[in-house]
């Protein structure tokens, strides 16, 4: 089932949204302004887009594995979460940077991406002294290899 996700655009100076089929469920979201920035330097970078999710999802939005390599800059919440209800029309998507080196982006350049995932149900917690299964090992227990 495909599902329809009214977008509203900031700009045209950006190349519209589109769902490969049969490559990534990722889409990739682009920079919607020329952003300079110095080592050290944290900004918003305008996405240049809003949009009315589905009701029961919510979009998660992480760099692109290209992103450090190219501009030098990290996601500062690691991850971002936008909910179904952050849709009005002024809701523009952003992507919180820090930058570690001194970087250009300019306008249309892929700085990250996106899914949409259903939302989590809802969970209740039974507390126990045994789970019964099989330890790993601890932390990091898995090698190097």
């Amino acid at each position: 089932m495909t599902e329809t996700i009214r977008i509203k655009y900031f700009t045209d100076k950006i190349e519209e949204l589109c769902y490969i089929e049969g490559k990534s469920d990722w889409i990739d979201l682009r920079a919607a302004g020329e952003i300079e920035m110095k080592a050290g330097d944290f900004k918003l970078i305008p996405l240049g887009v809003a949009m009315e999710l589905p009701a029961g999802y919510e979009a998660h939005v992480v760099p692109r594995s290209s992103t450090f390599k190219n501009y030098g800059i990290i996601q500062t919440n690691s991850m971002g979460v936008i909910d179904e209800t952050y849709c009005g029309d002024n809701d523009q998507w952003f992507f919180p940077a820090y930058a570690l080196r001194d970087t250009v982006i300019h306008i249309n350049d892929r700085i990250c991406q996106f899914r949409i995932m259903a939302h989590q149900p809802a969970l209740s917690f039974e507390e126990t002294k045994v789970l019964g299964h099989q330890d790993r090992g601890g932390h990091g227990s898995t090698g190097k290899q």
